[in-house]
């Protein structure tokens, strides 16, 4: 069975889900086989209902990408809307 190493960076609020030795910095996944990111994720304590943007060597990926060795995976929370009235609008 294959062996790889994927590098993993979780944003915000995702954080509060990882061991405080792995928050708010890129760290090393090891993993066998061929296994999708979502199940990494998860293996990593991170509820895959709380994500909405997944990056792999900067492409959007979903969630059934499969993990390669040396793969840099970003991992985004669901985004929120800012109120900025009250600040001047640049665009409409």
């Amino acid at each position: 069975m294959s062996k790889g190493i994927a590098w993993f960076r979780f944003y915000e609020e995702l954080n509060d889900f990882l061991p405080s030795d792995k928050r708010y910095r890129s760290f090393t996944y090891s993993f066998s086989g061929n296994p999708s990111v979502k199940d990494a994720i998860e293996a990593l304590g991170v509820p895959h209902v709380e994500i909405d943007l997944i990056l792999a060597n900067s492409s959007s990926v979903d969630f059934s990408y499969k993990l390669k060795n040396d793969d840099h995976v970003s991992v985004y929370p669901v985004f929120e809307s800012f109120d900025i009235s009250p600040v001047f609008r640049l665009r409409a």
